[in-house]
Formats: C-alpha cells, structure tokens, sequence
C-alpha cells in the first residue's frame, strides 16, 4: 500500500521457519513474525501462500495453509539471471534489503509460474522469478532478472499479461501528496513495459487519485486499478486507456490489492467509516491521518462485467492486527495480509465462497464523481 520508511525484517535464519500461530485476537488467527506482509497469493492448486515483506530485508515468504507455518523463501541463491530479457540488472536484490510490496504470479505451465515483485531495497525495481511447483517438496524459487522503475519513481503494485507486458501502478508522482489524492487529485498512473522495450512508460490516461492495487483480465483485453481517494476500483481497455470505461464505488470500505478471483474480483481493505477513529480519514494541517488506529475491514467479490459488489467477510477493529491490505479464499478459510502489522491473518468464512456465484446487487458502476468524504 502506501510507501512508508519500514523498519528491518524479520531475524530468523534464512531458508528456516520463521513463525507458526500465534495468540489470536477474538476474531482472527494469525502466523506472526511476518514484518508487513502486504500482498499475499495463492500458488493455485496447492497449499502454498506467497507473501510480500513491505520492510527492508523482509523479502518474500512461503506459507504452509495447512500447517499454518511460514519459511523465508528467498534466500539470493542460484540465480538464473536472464540477460538478454533483463539486461538492466545484474545482481540479485541483496537478501539483507529486499523490501517485496506488490507481487503477481502467472503461470506459464503446469508446474511453473513466472512471479513479479514491487522492490523498494536497493532499487527501485519489478524483480522477476521463476517458480517450480514439485509434488514433494516446497516450490523452488529462481530470480531471473529486474526491470528498474523510471528514475524518481516507485512502483506499489504489479500485474501481467500472457504476452509479457507488465503493468506497475505509481502511488503518488512527485509534487503530489496523500492529501492530494483524499481530495480527489490525480497523483499517480500505471507504466507498461513490453517484452523488448528499454523502460516503463506511463500510460495516458490512466492517473487517478492514489493507483494502487492492479489486475488484469483473463482474456488480456482489460486490466482493472483501484484508485484510493476514490475508493473505487477503476477498468480501462487495454487497447485505448484515454478514458476510463467504468469506475465502481466500493459501499463501505477502501480497497487496497484485488487478484482475479472465479468470474470477477477480491477485493480487500479498511473501513471506510470507523467510528472508534473518529470516523473518516482525515487531512490534518494539509496531512492526511496515517490510519495507526486500528480500523476495522471488508473483504468483497466484484462480481464482472457487471461490477456489483459482494460482501465476503468484515470485521470490527483488532488489538494486534490493522492496514488490511489483500485477501486470498482457500477453501474455506480467508486469509488476510496487513501493510501494518507483525503476521498475516487467517479466519474461517462462514460457508465456502466460490468467485463463479452471482454477486448481489450493490452500487451501480460511475463515470465521474469525487472524493471520499
């Protein structure tokens, strides 16, 4: 989420386990030790979970689902650095300063996929892996190379298409501030690199109030930006992104990350309105409030083409657990990362959710409008 000075990662040996459950609040469970895991997905068909480290030398963790264990995945061994592909990078991100923010995995076989991760350790970068998924044992994990974000930029958030383009959204321009985007001004964009291309681009059209989380459709044709200050998710067409072509409100809360999800998308944040916060966000002597009180969260199913909003799982504020930033269903248990906290949440929902049901109606999509309050 959004780009904050993190203090260092995790202390445990590199390729050990780093947690297992911990206390758990009345509402959630956790796996601690996790330092700000603030994306999370699902290698599909298997009981692993990716998880981000939004800190230095937090890096990337793998997630046992079942065990309910984490391990430091990336350890900056064996590379298989492709150069003519990736020729801006030569090194591998330094294990002691990877900070991992976004991630996306797309599979490029049935055991393997190819993972994108927003880099702020060391560089400002899209690092690129491939993963192997073996029947015995933990996926194997490969860096391949990075593409280096323009220079003044960090990325927040990264998605694919099948032809290797990549997509990367930029938070805030600089010259713009959170504040700016709570009140509705454009501060941020996505950038497209192309298999072949010499560096990011920016992609007119698409500067909103705060890019953040990014996704693209399975049909490659669409691809689909949350636009904080809006708390909205915003689609364009791949093949002209001068105009937005719908925007969808969410109801009650500020989505953060989305992942394809069935037919459609999850969609995961804190409450918009939090009464043990005073209520909305709010600007303070031309600050925006950094949100360390502890906000409760929704988790929704945006149902396509249509854009209704579905309901999945809520919850009221946690002692131990604020910045819900991403979901990912398993079953039927929901996961929860956090741009904030010290674990990664889990909780059971209360029947299996599959993305092909019918969303019910919510808000109808815009085409305009404000700010939040």
């Amino acid at each position: 989420m959004i780009f904050l000075a993190l203090l260092a990662g995790v202390t445990a040996p590199v390729g050990q386990t780093v947690s297992s459950s911990c206390r758990p609040d009345k509402a959630l469970h956790y796996i601690c030790n996790l330092d700000h895991p603030e994306d999370v997905r699902r290698i599909p068909g298997t009981k692993w979970l990716i998880v981000s480290g939004f800190a230095n030398g937090s890096g990337l963790k793998l997630v046992d689902s079942e065990r309910h264990t984490a391990f430091r995945w990336y350890t900056g061994k064996n590379p298989a650095l492709d150069p003519k592909k990736y020729p801006a990078c030569r090194e591998p991100p330094e294990v002691s300063t990877f900070n991992a923010h976004g991630i996306s995995l797309r599979a490029l076989g049935p055991n393997d996929y190819r993972l994108h991760v927003v880099n702020h350790g060391g560089r400002e970068s899209i690092e690129v892996f491939e993963v192997f998924v073996g029947k015995k044992s933990a996926p194997e994990l490969r860096w391949k190379g990075c593409l280096p974000m323009p220079t003044g930029l960090a990325a927040n958030a990264v998605a694919t298409f099948a032809d290797g383009t990549v997509l990367a959204t930029v938070l805030t321009h600089p010259g713009t501030s959170l504040a700016d985007f709570m009140q509705g001004r454009p501060t941020g964009a996505v950038y497209e690199w192309v298999p072949g291309a010499r560096a990011f681009s920016l992609m007119a059209g698409t500067e909103l109030p705060g890019n953040n989380g990014i996704e693209t459709s399975p049909d490659g044709q669409h691809f689909y930006v949350v636009a904080f200050g809006w708390h909205s998710v915003v689609e364009f067409d791949r093949r002209n992104t001068g105009r937005p072509l719908r925007r969808f409100v969410a109801p009650d809360f500020m989505p953060d990350n989305i992942q394809w999800f069935g037919n459609g998308l999850i969609a995961a944040g804190m409450r918009l309105f939090e009464p043990t916060c005073g209520g909305y966000r709010k600007i303070i002597g031309g600050v925006a409030d950094p949100m360390l009180c502890h906000r409760g969260y929704s988790v929704a199913f945006i149902g396509l083409p249509s854009g209704s909003f579905r309901t999945i799982a809520r919850g009221d504020p946690q002692p131990h657990f604020n910045g819900v930033s991403t979901a990912v269903v398993v079953g039927s248990t929901l996961w929860l990362g956090s741009y904030q906290a010290d674990r990664l949440a889990y909780r059971p929902l209360k029947s299996a959710f599959s993305g092909g049901t019918k969303p019910t109606p919510a808000p109808q999509p815009v085409r305009g409008g404000s700010s939040q309050p």
